[in-house]
């Protein structure tokens, strides 16, 4: 018998909304890596709930279906920011998900591309969930462990269905990972250099405040923004944004896991680090409510694995290495609250300096997260 095929665009009224996000369910079903998404982050992030990212930013949500039953689901948006700042006609796909059928992919990825055609777009880029302040890259290389908080996981043949439709590498990015007493062994050349900036500079390093946490969230964020303007692909996060992930973040981070740079008393870089909490993710279902978010806050210093996801310092202090002193800071507290291994993502492939550091610290490359692109001209 012929199988039926039908992509469509997400209708709510149809029950679609639900579909889209329950189908993770049924694809990654007896997947002892995969970690569900939190289910309300997760409909924030395609749409289906208020997120400032689409303020500006058009987006379509389409799912697939092979005989009546939901087979795979793309996202399909334009990113203005990227192509102000590039000067680009560039679209995007995310959050991506198939079964292994080059039917449904094809499907899913040609309306995705017909939908940016329609935006004026003229090249395509992916998998952005939605963009690079959040979570993005295919996961090629690595698929024997479970990601970290944050982090994309996949099947291995997403990356076949995806470059038999004509997707092309553009950046791979890295998730190294080591045992903290490994990375507290820095390298003497390291040392010397976190030696000479405490001699030249008058420097104080200290975790975050808890009376000013808000505060100190938002520190962070405008020290991220304007730290990474020469950044392959990046995009500041508006001001909209910046309130919506300190919100998020408020309840997730911990002083120990985290470190303002002041130089002459002027803050001038940050570091932040967040416990793996997919762990506690996988125990609750992805469900936060009614008593998952109880279970998330409560059992966090229990954990023993971190992310260290950020060390930004402002442009005009990034070639001395302030970056070695947000993560001395942080190495001394967390091998205190007993966090045993730590993973540094995501890093780009273009970024050799980060890369060498983590090297010479000996950190082994875990997982590598790839983006792709194409033209759009065959859909014009």
């Amino acid at each position: 018998m012929t199988a039926t095929y039908e992509v469509r665009q997400v209708d709510k009224r149809r029950g679609d909304e639900k579909a889209f996000i329950r189908l993770l369910w049924d694809l990654y079903r007896g997947d002892p890596n995969w970690v569900p998404p939190l289910i309300q982050a997760q409909q924030e992030l395609v749409g289906f709930r208020y997120h400032p990212f689409y303020d500006r930013n058009p987006h379509a949500n389409f799912i697939a279906f092979k005989d009546g039953k939901p087979a795979g689901r793309i996202t399909a948006l334009v990113n203005h920011g990227h192509n102000e700042r590039f000067e680009e006609k560039r679209g995007f796909f995310g959050f991506f998900e198939s079964i292994d059928d080059p039917e449904v992919s094809n499907r899913l990825l040609t309306e995705a591309c017909r939908y940016l055609v329609g935006q004026g777009m003229t090249d395509v880029r992916g998998p952005c969930n939605p963009g690079l302040n959040y979570e993005l890259g295919l996961l090629v290389e690595g698929f024997d462990s479970p990601p970290t908080f944050l982090m994309t996981y996949n099947p291995r043949f997403y990356e076949r269905l995806i470059c038999e439709f004509g997707f092309e590498k553009s950046q791979d990015l890295y998730a190294f990972e080591g045992h903290i007493s490994m990375i507290a062994n820095l390298d003497p050349k390291l040392a010397f250099v976190i030696q000479e900036i405490k001699r030249r500079f008058n420097v104080v390093v200290r975790p975050f405040e808890l009376k000013r946490f808000d505060e100190e969230v938002r520190l962070f964020l405008d020290i991220y923004n304007r730290s990474l303007v020469g950044t392959w692909g990046f995009v500041p996060m508006t001001d909209a944004e910046v309130k919506h992930q300190a919100k998020g973040l408020k309840h997730l981070l911990i002083p120990e896991l985290t470190t303002v740079i002041e130089v002459d008393g002027r803050p001038i870089g940050a570091g932040l680090g967040l416990m793996d909490y997919n762990p506690i993710i996988k125990k609750i279902n992805g469900r936060l409510f009614p008593f998952g978010f109880i279970r998330l806050l409560t059992s966090k210093r229990k954990l023993k694995r971190c992310r260290l996801m950020s060390t930004n310092v402002l442009p005009e202090f990034q070639k001395w290495g302030f970056g070695l002193l947000a993560l001395e800071r942080m190495l001394e507290d967390i091998m205190h609250i007993g966090i045993e291994t730590g993973e540094f993502s995501w890093v780009l492939e273009s970024n050799h300096l980060s890369r060498a550091s983590l090297e010479r610290a000996n950190l082994k490359r875990e997982k590598t997260y790839r983006l792709y692109d194409r033209s759009l001209s065959d859909f014009a």
